[in-house]
């Protein structure tokens, strides 16, 4: 009776949530997609720098990694990115959005420095087990900020659009790449590839200063009780708005009654995300670990097939990661729209599938050595064309199919298995495969990529959710909402 009491003092009523969703475009959500975006790219750069630099790092006079220690290295870049994720997940949901935003890029700044001074196998991999453990906390707050901050009817394409530039950091990866593996610039020793991940950390002191430009969300102020917060946040961008001449959108504001509660504990955590909504878990659980495993293991060894298979010398890789990465882009940025008009359920099923089909039609030529470095890379365009926005949209299936309060652990958890029973394993298992030297045991890791995403489809399209155009609270309720 007393928790009852106190529940009804604290209850208060408002209509912030729906105030956030009249909004048309402005400046301010511009200013969300770039300083939220740049991010992507960042990851973008990293992942990218990982995969060209694999042939320098194999003939590194330091490191000399074979193919296996290569892929050991991306696995543990990617164990951190999972553990990363969980932790500053939990502590996003608790501390804010914004307040983690700082956190997370510090310990990629500082950690991807650091690997620029790796001194054999096993710093490295501890290094890039901490670059991933900063991007991966950089996953929970940014997606969580992306729905929260978005006006409902934008908040497909933008999400895509947002995670979709992580290809921007891939193609100034592959470029960079192109410039500091060239013997003729910094010689045939270490220097090359320990430029590549130094400036990663540079350009992270920029992305520092853009972080300023983002307000926490006034969502996750509501469900903590800090109302007055929430409504200076909401009456800055409504004024700022205002100010460029835009009209506030005529609209009948929904108010709703919330009863800040205190931290959830991890039973309640798993309560809500596996039994209250375990077919949405389900649905998350499929996209994620598929487009993992086809993503991580495909790019982190794409520099290897390309050496291997078609003997591209390892200074020339970046000009074949240019057009992949154009296609990557393009395919969310293109492709979004069709999220928020066509629908969810439908799109997301159709991207994932073309993508499972497209890949194994590749495979086959691969298989029977039809392809070239040039037809190869040409495949795989068109490939990633559509399975980057797929894999975009299982970052925004999860990220606003689930109540606010345990929104950020959410992508985390899904995030975090999704990776470890997919991202994790392709990496080494297909390093290994590569290792073989066997066209037929490359193909046969593209088949099982293959099978994951066409499995994936089906999942999302019996049990997806349609949650286009939908404000966040009629989507998934928030646990503190008494409506």
């Amino acid at each position: 009776m007393a928790n009852q009491a106190q529940a009804a003092a604290e209850a208060f009523e408002t209509d912030i949530p729906s105030r956030l969703d009249r909004l048309r475009w402005g400046r301010f959500h511009t200013l969300v997609v770039i300083a939220l975006g740049v991010t992507w790219a960042l990851d973008g750069l990293e992942v990218t720098l990982a995969g060209s630099v694999a042939g320098a790092l194999r003939d590194s006079p330091t490191l000399g990694m074979s193919a296996a220690d290569i892929g050991f290295a991306a696995g543990a870049y990617l164990a951190g990115a999972v553990l990363g994720g969980l932790f500053f997940g939990w502590l996003t949901d608790r501390l804010g959005r914004r307040k983690l935003f700082f956190i997370t890029l510090t310990l990629y700044i500082a950690a991807t420095g650091a690997t620029a001074f790796s001194w054999d196998l096993w710093s490295f991999a501890f290094f890039r087990f901490l670059t991933g453990a900063g991007i991966g906390g950089e996953y929970t707050a940014i997606n969580s900020a992306i729905q929260e901050l978005i006006p409902a009817r934008y908040r497909g394409w933008t999400d895509l659009a947002i995670n979709g530039s992580f290809w921007v950091g891939a193609a100034l990866g592959a470029g960079l790449s192109i410039l500091l593996l060239d013997p003729a610039v910094t010689g045939d020793g270490d220097l090359g590839w320990r430029l590549c991940f130094f400036i990663g950390a540079v350009l992270g002191l920029f992305i520092f200063a853009m972080r300023f430009w983002i307000p926490e969300s006034p969502r996750w102020l509501l469900t903590h009780g800090r109302v007055r917060e929430a409504e200076e946040v909401i009456g800055r961008i409504e004024g700022r708005h205002i100010e460029r001449g835009h009209m506030l959108a005529e609209a009948d504001l929904v108010r709703m009654r919330f009863s800040p509660r205190g931290p959830l504990r991890l039973r309640a955590i798993a309560h809500t995300l596996f039994k209250a909504h375990r077919r949405r878990a389900l649905v998350g659980l499929a996209l994620m670990s598929a487009q993992a495993f086809f993503y991580n293991a495909i790019f982190f060894t794409y520099a290897l097939v390309l050496t291997d298979f078609y003997g591209i010398q390892s200074a020339q890789v970046g000009w074949y990661i240019l057009p992949f990465a154009a296609g990557n882009f393009l395919g969310p940025l293109l492709l979004g729209r069709f999220f928020d008009t066509v629908g969810r359920r439908i799109m997301i099923a159709s991207t994932y599938a073309i993508s499972g089909v497209l890949l194994t039609g590749s495979g086959f030529l691969f298989q029977q050595g039809l392809l070239d470095a040039q037809t190869q890379t040409a495949a795989w365009m068109v490939i990633f064309f559509f399975a980057s926005a797929a894999a975009s949209s299982a970052y925004l299936t999860v990220s606003e199919t689930f109540p606010l309060e345990i929104r950020a652990i959410a992508i985390a958890v899904f995030y975090a298995v999704g990776t470890g029973l997919g991202g994790i394993a392709g990496p080494i298992i297909f390093g290994q495969l590569i290792e073989t030297g066997s066209r037929e045991a490359v193909f046969s890791g593209y088949l099982v990529g293959a099978a994951l995403m066409l499995l994936a489809a089906l999942v999302q399209a019996v049990w997806g959710v349609a949650a286009e155009r939908k404000p966040l609270e009629s989507v998934a309720k928030p646990l503190a909402s008494l409506d």
